[in-house]
């Protein structure tokens, strides 16, 4: 055994304890990132309103030739234009194959309500809102603004993460309300295509739509965008390695703020519907 095999062998516990350890201090951080942002939203709002304004304009309609297309609002709106209609395309024919078709407006009424549109809304705000974000706050803090900002006495945790935390959660209330209704529109219309009659399908829609669903779904969409962008304003104000670091630092973002809002999605939605959904069909 060669005099550098024990140092090998007590070097890798070693390397794998530094690793863990690592890890915690950054969970760490971030706890202490996502709290001091929260704690400071009152302060953005107080202090920071112009940049709060900027910010909510910014992410509903968008900027520049953003502005043409009008952003984030016809973005998810297409999205859940499209997913409405597929969710109507597999209702009426898994439907018609046990001769129940008719029950496609409840279908629509359910799936749309609690499920499709607001994942639809969230993976909207994660991949447009929130990668904008991280990218204009890495962008800042590679060329050293958030630092100007600190010298100048700006608290730059309320005037850019508390503002645009703020900001996402006022833009998600229409955005979640656009989505809403165009995935209803697309249902509609697209079972309408299929022969069934304007009636058949509104009597089953509106008899199973629960108005407290919706106010439910709207709960869930908060507390999802919260959730995305607190994640993405860490990864961009914590941005490092110059415009390759912050174009990382938006994946990591999109891929951590997609996979925390599906576990938030979930455990809310058990919160509020529990273990049966809340939910009974007889007939």
């Amino acid at each position: 055994m060669t005099a550098s095999s024990p140092s090998r062998f007590f070097g890798r516990p070693a390397k794998a304890l530094r690793s863990v350890s690592g890890f915690w201090n950054r969970l760490g951080g971030q706890a202490e990132f996502y709290a001091k942002t929260m704690a400071s939203m009152g302060d953005a709002v107080v202090n920071y309103r112009m940049e709060l304004i900027r910010a909510i304009a910014g992410m509903s309609l968008g900027t520049g030739a953003l502005v043409l297309i009008g952003g984030t609002v016809v973005i998810v709106g297409f999205l859940t234009l499209f997913a409405g209609g597929v969710v109507a395309v597999q209702s009426y024919n898994a439907l018609a194959d046990v001769g129940i078709e008719a029950l496609t407006g409840f279908t629509s009424a359910y799936i749309n309500t609690r499920l499709a549109a607001p994942l639809i809304s969230t993976v909207g705000l994660a991949a447009t809102i929130g990668a904008g974000a991280t990218a204009q706050l890495g962008a800042m803090r590679i060329n050293e603004e958030i630092d100007a900002l600190e010298v100048i006495g700006v608290r730059s945790v309320a005037y850019l993460a508390s503002t645009r935390v703020t900001a996402g959660i006022i833009v998600v209330v229409p955005l979640f309300c656009v989505a809403v209704l165009t995935s209803y529109w697309a249902a509609k219309f697209t079972t309408i295509l299929y022969g069934q009659s304007v009636g058949v399908y509104d009597h089953y829609f509106n008899t199973f739509l629960r108005p407290t669903d919706l106010l439910w779904s709207f709960v869930v969409v908060i507390f999802s965008g919260v959730v995305i962008m607190l994640v993405h304003t860490y990864y961009g104000y914590n941005a490092t390695g110059g415009p390759a670091g912050v174009g990382e630092a938006v994946g990591r973002a999109v891929r951590t703020s997609l996979v925390f809002a599906v576990f938030v999605n979930l455990f809310v939605s058990l919160a509020i519907y529990g273990p049966t959904g809340n939910f009974k069909l007889s007939g």
